[in-house]
């Protein structure tokens, strides 16, 4: 039999959010184990834009996804959090006052007094679109995220849809492909205005295509991409292309989640904004996946969730203990706790 794991906290989403959490509760002393479905940490960041700049971290001017979730774990090094990628929860038993059996589907098992959602929007999942035989393609020349420029330098490149995602990494590869068709079903685009006016200057310029149209058919053997054929108003065209890079947005899944016992708002855990706690005792929810009224889903309002929750959680797993709150400036017991002393 597997066996079981024990820690104060579970944290279920190693996101910026659940890895900030790991730091507020290590500050206070708790040790996190951090499950996620994915291979790796960083969550959307991670997986959908870890090169796309962000410009709302405070203090940071501009940082990639893969950037902040590098200094955040770094940030949490002090506090050992033990990390289980590549799974998932699939069921929470038990209460706040005898502690919570969690089950996964890697067969692991772990006893909790406190459960922490950070599982940004649930499960997100690309949209592929209708082109019979794409998935022959897939992770060899289709793309539905870029984790790594450098997989599409010197590519000819094809990249569909009309919005932020496709106008962002038209402007963000046109330096380092061969070339770029953009491929779009009709002239409007749903991207910032900003961007579609720098696409059609590149254009202009000679240095990218811009096609009104859709793709009927794509062109290769053992998932190497050749070529696809465009079908627009006038005609039918064939044009080489190495990668495919279609955003046609993603969908969004709770998943187990919903199986939970929580009480929910559409996609999203309700809470309440003392502590972050949901309808259940002893389990919080932080980040894009809970709501509550003025909820504004941007990763700092999910730092600030953090340290409420955290503050919740050490009541809950050690209420004998006075909780005396202090400054990382200037706490000694702090200090040594993140190794500065």
């Amino acid at each position: 039999m597997a066996e079981t794991i024990e820690t104060d906290v579970l944290i279920i989403g190693a996101g910026p959010v659940g890895l900030f959490a790991v730091f507020e509760l290590g500050l206070l002393g708790l040790n996190a184990h951090v499950i996620d479905v994915l291979d790796k940490p960083g969550g959307q960041c991670a997986e959908l834009y870890p090169e796309k700049p962000i410009y709302d971290i405070p203090a940071w001017p501009v940082i990639s996804g893969k950037e902040l979730t590098d200094k955040l774990l770094e940030q949490i090094k002090p506090f050992a959090p033990t990390f289980h990628y590549n799974d998932m929860v699939q069921g929470i038993e038990g209460n706040v006052n005898d502690g919570f059996k969690i089950t996964t589907d890697d067969h692991k098992t772990f006893m909790t007094k406190v459960v922490i959602i950070a599982a940004g929007g649930g499960s997100f999942q690309p949209k592929r679109p209708p082109i019979q035989g794409i998935e022959a393609f897939d992770g060899t020349s289709v793309y539905y995220a870029v984790r790594n420029r450098e997989e599409f330098r010197d590519k000819k490149l094809l990249i569909v849809g009309g919005g932020d995602s496709a106008l962002d990494w038209c402007l963000n590869l046109q330096p380092i492909a061969a070339h770029i068709t953009l491929l779009h079903r009709r002239q409007d685009f749903r991207a910032a205005p900003d961007s579609v006016r720098k696409m059609r200057a590149l254009v202009d310029q000679g240095k990218m295509d811009f096609i009104v149209g859709q793709v009927s058919e794509l062109l290769g053997q053992d998932g190497r991409l050749e070529a696809a054929v465009l079908k627009t108003d006038k005609d039918e065209r064939q044009i080489a292309v190495d990668r495919l890079l279609p955003f046609f947005g993603l969908t969004m899944k709770l998943g187990p989640i919903s199986d939970w016992n929580l009480e929910l708002e559409g996609n999203a855990i309700k809470v309440g904004t003392e502590t972050y706690c949901t309808s259940r005792p002893g389990v919080f929810a932080i980040g894009d996946i809970n709501t509550y009224p003025g909820k504004l889903k941007l990763i700092l309002s999910g730092f600030h969730e953090s340290a409420l929750m955290a503050h919740a959680a050490k009541a809950i797993t050690h209420p004998d203990e006075r909780v005396v709150f202090q400054y990382t400036t200037s706490s000694k017991n702090l200090h040594k706790k993140l190794g500065v002393a």
